[in-house]
Parts: C-alpha cells; structure tokens; sequence
C-alpha cells in the first residue's frame, strides 16, 4: 500500500495538496455511505424484531423512514461508484473495509427479506385456509346425474373481505 501511495505522489509533487481535498471528499462518501448502511441495517433489524414478534401494526409504521434512508443509501452509493478511482487510488484500506461492511450490510437484508417473505406467506395460508372453509361452508352438497359433485356456481361463491391495516 505505501509503494502505491509513494508512486502516485512521485511525480507530480504540486498535485499533493490538491489530491488532499479529493481524499478527504473521498473519506466523506465513504463516511456517508457507512452511515447511511448502519441507520438502515438499525431500522430493518428493528423490524425483523417485530416481525418475528407478530408486532406488524408496529413493523409498518417504519416504512416511511426506511424509503428514507433507502434513497439516502442509494445516493451514498451513486456518489461512491462516481468516486471509486479516486478512493481506490487515495485510500485502498477504506475501501476494503466499505467492501466488507457492505457485504455484512446485505447479509443482513437478506435474513429481513427472509423473515418479511416468511410472515407474507404464512399470512398468505391463514387467508386461503379461512377462504376455504367459508366456500366450503356456502356450497351447497349437491351431485350431477352422473353421480359427480356439481361444480358451484357463481351465487354460491362468498367473496371474502380481508382488512389490511391491523
């Protein structure tokens, strides 16, 4: 790392004190980006947390903020991917350690995205299974004359009514 720092500033010493600034604006994305991945990976663990309690009035309330502090994230990394040479070039260790948190950070979505597609689709079976049992219930028990069960007609069907704030 030295020997690749020694190179880039060999030969042009008076660009040392104008590559400072772009190091330091590099360290503040990188900063950025941190941030922006630590308030999001707080918010959705807080999340999985209630989801996992059966607490979901209280896990939803938290959808604002997170688009928030997703469009925060997006940006962070817009702004980095615009600025990865320079980091590359300025600070190769800051940029392992982003690559590493990073990494953690979608690991961590994964196990929220698991979890919220867990609770979906058990929610999913309770509806169907309580949709079943009222149609089951409605249809009348009746046979054609080839000795089949008739299939229900449209009037027998009972539309089922499912409110989604809890």
């Amino acid at each position: 790392m030295n020997h690749h720092f020694n190179a880039s500033r060999q030969p042009l010493p008076a660009s040392r004190p104008a590559a400072t600034p772009g190091n330091a604006e590099a360290r503040k994305l990188a900063e950025d980006l941190m941030d922006a991945m630590n308030a999001l990976l707080g918010l959705v663990e807080r999340e999985t947390e209630l989801v996992r309690a059966g607490r979901l009035r209280e896990a939803m309330e938290f959808e604002s903020k997170k688009q928030e502090l997703s469009r925060r994230y997006v940006g962070a990394v817009s702004q980095l991917k615009a600025n990865q040479a320079q980091l590359a070039k300025s600070a190769p260790e800051l940029l392992s350690t982003l690559h590493r948190h990073h990494d953690a950070f979608r690991a961590m979505l994964q196990v929220n995205l698991t979890v919220l597609a867990t609770a979906h689709a058990v929610s999913e079976s309770v509806v169907r299974g309580v949709n079943a049992e009222i149609q089951k219930r409605n249809v009348p028990n009746t046979y054609t004359a080839a000795g089949r069960r008739a299939a229900p007609g449209p009037r027998h069907i009972t539309p089922l009514a499912v409110s989604r704030s809890l």
